[in-house]
């Protein structure tokens, strides 16, 4: 039976490491899932103020989606780039 090698952990660790990255993708989906829901009712209590309630709300949405966003970034960063194999001695 073989040990685990350096750079076979590094791989795992990554790969854990990516798919936690990965859950930072559901905040920002319920997020805005719930931004929607309370956009489209106050459009319904008040239609004139359709143009406003919108814009406020997509600004809202565009903030909340960095963090899915940052969070896809690190995972393909581990992934493909995997800056800590070179660090391996």
């Amino acid at each position: 039976m073989e040990g685990i090698t350096n750079e076979g952990l590094v791989l795992a660790c990554s790969a854990i490491g990516a798919g936690l990255a990965l859950i930072a993708g559901i905040g920002p989906g319920v997020g805005q899932g719930i931004a929607a829901g309370h956009g489209a009712s106050a459009v319904g209590r008040n239609p004139g103020a359709k143009g406003d309630i919108t814009s406020t709300m997509l600004l809202g949405q565009a903030v909340a989606e960095t963090t899915g966003l940052y969070g896809l970034a690190i995972a393909f960063i581990l992934l493909f780039a995997n800056p800590l194999i070179g660090r391996l001695s």
